[in-house]
């Protein structure tokens, strides 16, 4: 695919142009951009799509399941931001750095990033609504404004939002190219089942929707988008004679993919605890613990996954940001039971 504009989305002002190449000859419109333009989602680009925002050679593309052919020429027009839908809600924000064109937020776990199906009020967009008003940035699109990336609902840590569009267009460009020629920088402390044998690796395992359960993303050989996620092993627990009740993990991205790394974690084996929907087949371990393990690991409800460092340049004045959240409680209250195991 040749890209006949700038190297994302969120850096150009009208139009964003793609020619197709063989490999994406005769791929769904829809696929092939949302392949080429990872801070839009996919859903966002069939809406433009149907709103008669793309067209090959002048003609508009209204079905996102239009097939292209090698040498279509495809412009994508974004849209003006329309004023956000969500409402500005008082909730309480920590905010690690703010400035005039970037916040930096240490998200608690059970807090959603921005509005969707079932979760309508009391995001994070909701706050930053409330606490940024009209400075927001709206490039994003409407139910997302100032997102340039996230982390689950119940996962916790630091997560960066763009204030202006100029901010906006930076961040996003740094987001798109995963670190690999700059200096943005994401780190994971997760706590996973067992221990794997090496201390440090690197998982490459591309992802996609499960089509056992569409909630979920699985690992697949053939298809869905790619995933590279690198791990070291920090700390391992259990008795010495026995393998590895648990372990502390460090993972770090190269791509940025829905649950990537709690999928990637269960596929090695090591799903991380709490993790209900890729850890569910572990959780007759947590029977056999003695008190007050038991209790620690069964009492946590979530995924044991923290975004305990996020490093960027900032958009604008191009200096190197860097940036540390201690462990919430309850990550500290189960790794310190873990550790006296």
């Amino acid at each position: 695919m040749t890209d006949n504009s700038q190297d994302d989305p969120a850096s150009f002002d009208a139009d964003f142009i793609l020619t197709v190449d063989p490999e994406d000859a005769g791929k769904r419109i829809d696929a092939v951009l949302a392949s080429h333009l990872e801070t839009l989602s996919r859903n966002r680009i069939q809406s433009l799509i149907k709103a008669g925002d793309v067209s090959i050679g002048g003609a508009k593309i209204g079905e996102p399941k239009y097939r292209v052919n090698e040498g279509d020429e495809i412009t994508l027009h974004l849209p003006e931001p329309e004023d956000p839908e969500p409402k500005g809600e008082d909730i309480p924000l920590s905010v690690v750095f703010e400035d005039a064109h970037v916040i930096v937020i240490d998200k608690p776990a059970g807090l959603v990033v921005h509005p969707g199906a079932g979760n309508w009020t009391g995001t994070l967009v909701n706050a930053l609504i409330h606490h940024c008003g009209d400075s927001l940035s709206g490039i994003g699109g409407v139910k997302r404004p100032g997102i340039v990336h996230r982390i689950d609902k119940d996962t916790s840590g630091l997560l960066v939002v763009a204030k202006t569009d100029q901010a906006h267009q930076g961040l996003a460009a740094q987001f798109a190219d995963h670190g690999r020629t700059g200096p943005l920088e994401r780190a994971y402390s997760a706590l996973v089942w067992g221990a794997p044998s090496s201390l440090k690796g690197t998982i490459d395992a591309n992802l996609a929707r499960s089509q056992a359960n569409r909630q979920k993303m699985a690992v697949v050989k053939t298809s869905g988008r790619h995933a590279i996620t690198h791990w070291q092993v920090k700390e391992r627990f259990g008795a010495a004679d026995q393998p590895p009740l648990a372990s502390l993990m460090e993972c770090r991205l190269e791509t940025g993919r829905t649950h990537q790394i709690r999928v990637h974690m269960a596929y090695i084996g090591h799903p991380l605890l709490g993790d209900d929907d890729y850890g569910s087949g572990f959780k007759t371990k947590i029977n056999r613990l003695e008190e007050p393990l038991k209790n620690l690991v069964g009492g946590f409800t979530r995924q044991a996954l923290h975004a305990g460092l996020l490093a960027f340049e900032h958009p604008v004045s191009g200096d190197t940001l860097r940036f540390e959240s201690p462990y919430p409680d309850d990550f500290a209250n189960l790794l310190s039971g873990l550790q006296k195991f």
